[in-house]
């Protein structure tokens, strides 16, 4: 009889004996099922047998999958969840300035960290590429434009991908002045319009 990939998962031996070991064993294990798997393809089922300890661990410590991504690949202090509400809390014509301002605010005081190594490895890494997509696209910007009333989510969503991703190649990876250097408010003026047009406006 056929197992599931879940089923078949390798569990690594042994009992995690405190908190913080669990949590560090499904950071360990998200990190190598995420880029085995892509975001779609990894469960929480998997990388909890992966890291040998209990699938309610994840929620407990993460909060979900989109919460483990966030802190095991990205390794930034974001919830995945609370970062779509904050955006749309608040009038639906400002969300593109909400973006401009949560992006910033999250990456201008590491500069760039670790988005700065995803974007140079996306181009030698299909796998890398593939989680990316995955994550951005189909859980958070998808999911950002499916509570606004506009046509062609999925192509705003893209539109979106492509506006915030050159945003953060521009600033963090080739520094391009002064792009890099010009203070936020400057930022949210020259970009959340485009980011609005791409959301709410007309795009044929």
């Amino acid at each position: 009889m056929n197992q599931s990939p879940d089923q078949t998962e390798p569990k690594r031996r042994g009992r995690r004996a405190g908190g913080e070991d669990t949590k560090a064993a499904l950071l360990a294990a998200a990190r190598e099922v995420f880029v085995e798997r892509g975001y779609e393809g990894a469960t929480v089922r998997s990388i909890a047998a992966r890291a040998g300890v209990d699938a309610a661990m994840v929620n407990h410590w993460f909060g979900g999958k989109e919460g483990l991504f966030a802190k095991a690949v990205l390794q930034v202090p974001v919830d995945p969840n609370a970062l779509v509400e904050r955006l749309l809390d608040g009038p639906v014509e400002e969300i593109g300035e909400r973006i401009v301002r949560n992006f910033l605010g999250v990456w201008d005081p590491i500069g760039g960290g670790q988005f700065a190594a995803l974007v140079r490895s996306v181009t030698s890494h299909e796998q890398v590429a593939d989680v990316l997509r995955g994550f951005f696209v189909q859980t958070l910007l998808k999911r950002l434009t499916s509570h606004i009333d506009a046509p062609d989510a999925e192509f705003r969503a893209t539109l979106l991908a492509s506006q915030i991703f050159g945003m953060g190649m521009a600033r963090y990876v080739i520094r391009l002045e002064p792009f890099a250097s010009a203070d936020v408010d400057t930022m949210v003026k020259a970009i959340a319009p485009n980011l609005q047009r791409y959301l709410t406006g007309d795009i044929d």
